[in-house]
């Protein structure tokens, strides 16, 4: 889920390789904002939420899925730079982004982020006890304790070297998403009774549905290669049980593809 302006957006990917894009962007997000803190669960959280990161990526060859990705996008827009009515100097900045993004996961090991943890004690024994309910804990793991009370620049120097490999992950990813979400602009729809069926137009690989945020109503979102459902939900009350609605709730949907 993301907001955007006045809506919420509400994501519905339906290939694996966008599942695994999402929960790493949303990782990615979790990452970045735990980093502008620095006190020892600050730290905690950073360092936990990058092993969840490794783990994604190491059970995969995401590297090669990615870069497959934002080669056949970088060959579709490089035709389209011969029709008329281009924005050549937009065009010339997306493909720009593709490039450098490229080739800052060229750079990288396949598997880098299986050998990371594989080779590094340290990690690997945070990460298999971060699973157990205060499992990281000082007394189980004194060696992160320690870890954790030196000073904050030595920690952030291991910090920032762990993250180096993660990082063209983080820009390749954030600019395949961003381009999938703005592959087709938002078409307003509206549900019936609390319920939109439709045939989704062609071929696609994420659904989005924006919600006012004044709506009160949620969507449930399911959806195959020749029908989608929607069931709007209400959430006025976080307690109660959720029921769908009765009344027509305006919104508007995406078929994003690329």
């Amino acid at each position: 889920m993301s907001q955007a302006g006045e809506s919420i957006a509400f994501e519905q990917p339906l290939t694996e390789r966008v599942r695994t894009f999402l929960r790493l962007e949303f990782l990615f997000g979790q990452h970045e904002h735990h980093r502008r803190d620095h006190s020892e669960f600050g730290v905690r959280a950073t360092l936990h939420t990058m092993l969840d990161t490794l783990v994604v990526l190491s059970r995969s060859d995401l590297k090669n899925d990615i870069l497959k990705e934002l080669t056949d996008q970088h060959t579709h827009l490089t035709r389209l730079a011969a029709r008329p009515n281009i924005d050549r100097d937009r065009l010339g900045d997306i493909l720009g982004e593709i490039t450098r993004a490229q080739n800052g996961l060229q750079q990288l090991a396949t598997q880098f982020a299986g050998s990371l943890l594989r080779e590094s004690d340290f990690l690997n024994g945070i990460l298999n006890r971060s699973g157990i309910p205060g499992g990281t804990c000082g007394f189980d793991l004194p060696h992160y304790h320690f870890w954790l009370s030196q000073p904050y620049e030595r920690v952030r120097r291991d910090l920032d070297a762990w993250r180096a490999d993660i990082k063209p992950f983080t820009d390749a990813i954030g600019l395949y998403l961003r381009l999938l979400r703005a592959s087709v602009e938002p078409q307003p729809a509206e549900g019936r009774g609390g319920m939109y069926i439709v045939t989704p137009p062609g071929p696609c690989q994420l659904i989005r549905v924006l919600v006012a945020q004044q709506s009160g109503v949620y969507p449930e979102i399911s959806a195959g290669k020749h029908r989608c459902t929607v069931r709007f939900m209400n959430a006025r009350d976080a307690v109660a049980r959720a029921q769908q609605t009765t009344t027509d709730v305006g919104f508007q949907i995406q078929f994003c593809a690329l």
